[in-house]
C-alpha cells in the first residue's frame, strides 16, 4: 500500500543518463528500477560468497 502511494504521488517526469542510455521517466519508475538493480547485485555478491564459503568449508573437512 505504502509503494503505490509513493508511486501516484511521485510521477514528475524526470531526465535519467546512464552510461550511453539517456531519457525520461517517472521518478517512482526511476527509484524502483534502481531499487531492484541493487537488490539483485546485492543478491548476486551473495549468492557468489556463500558459494564460495561452502567450497572452503568442503575443502577443509576432506582435508582432516
Amino acid at each position: 500500500m505504502v509503494l503505490i502511494v509513493f508511486m501516484l504521488q511521485n510521477t514528475r517526469s524526470v531526465r535519467v543518463d546512464f552510461l550511453w542510455m539517456n531519457g525520461s521517466l517517472p521518478l517512482a519508475l526511476a527509484l524502483l528500477i534502481a531499487a531492484v538493480g541493487a537488490a539483485l547485485l546485492t543478491m548476486a555478491v551473495g549468492a557468489a560468497r556463500i558459494a564460495q564459503l561452502r567450497r572452503l568449508s568442503r575443502q577443509r573437512h576432506q582435508t582432516r
